[in-house]
């Protein structure tokens, strides 16, 4: 057997055997990496983050953040009980902080460690628009969106590798420009619209969360449009971008409440 299919053998099974199937999306992903090694490098990144920044303590808007964070993680696990996995989130630990930054942005890294920057509270307008971010932001903690990507810039990686394997014998301007290639074509066909399809699956599943935990979903919407409003119209190309665009995230979000609505209407909590 040549190196190459040596490559292509070994390629293969680490795809097929580790895969993982997630309750919140239904899907096989890719999990190279178990949780049990990317957690603790996770919590002590989220430690140093917060050592080197203004975390704010105590205030009002610091108490909401920590307040709805864990309304949205009782959300998670009511609704992972409800369907028979009651112990998915072990090894999570979550926290939620408020950090002084005129950034609009929150984010979440893998194992449930949460920061909300003070400039998108604004956006967030009250404490409905602060549960949808934060809905999208435990989603992907959830969803092991982390774990995916990872794993997949270890796949690409290796890919790279392969094409190295692959056209080895030819002469270096070649071999240049094939991998020129594979870097284009690898990161606008294949990582960025990983990476929207992750934004679109925690807009699903936040959405689901903020409701079950008795925020209205549509306050999702109302928080893109001001987001979109702020924008005027600049942003990335959506081809280019880690995210969806802001008017195709208002639609998806609009045709995904009814659903919202039924499934937190399985917990008993209903909406006009």
């Amino acid at each position: 057997m040549n190196l190459k299919l040596k490559f292509l053998l070994v390629f293969l099974l680490a795809i097929v055997f580790s895969c993982a199937k997630n309750p919140f999306t239904g899907k096989s992903t890719m999990a190279l990496v178990p949780n049990s090694q990317i957690f603790p490098s996770s919590f002590q990144q989220y430690g140093e983050f917060l050592s080197e920044n203004k975390v704010l303590k105590g205030t009002s808007d610091a108490k909401r953040i920590e307040l709805i964070g864990m309304k949205i993680k009782t959300a998670s696990e009511r609704w992972l009980n409800a369907n028979g996995h009651a112990d998915y989130l072990d090894g999570y630990e979550w926290e939620y902080n408020l950090v002084q930054s005129d950034e609009l942005n929150a984010w979440c890294m893998p194992g449930g460690k949460i920061v909300f920057y003070t400039g998108i509270l604004p956006v967030c307008k009250d404490d409905a628009g602060i549960a949808a971010v934060m809905g999208h932001e435990v989603a992907h903690a959830l969803a092991n969106h982390g774990q995916q990507r990872m794993s997949a810039g270890m796949l690409q990686q290796l890919g790279a590798v392969g094409t190295q394997v692959a056209v080895g014998n030819k002469d270096p301007q070649t071999q240049a420009l094939i991998m020129q290639a594979y870097g284009v074509g690898s990161q606008v066909g294949g990582m960025l619209p990983f990476s929207r399809s992750h934004e679109s699956e925690a807009d699903r599943i936040g959405l689901t969360l903020m409701a079950i935990a008795g925020y209205d979903p549509i306050n999702a919407v109302k928080v893109w449009e001001r987001m979109s409003a702020l924008s005027n119209g600049q942003s990335t190309p959506e081809i280019l971008s880690t995210h969806p665009s802001n008017q195709t995230r208002i639609k998806e979000l609009t045709a995904l409440i009814p659903q919202a609505k039924v499934e937190a209407a399985k917990f008993g909590v209903t909406f006009k």
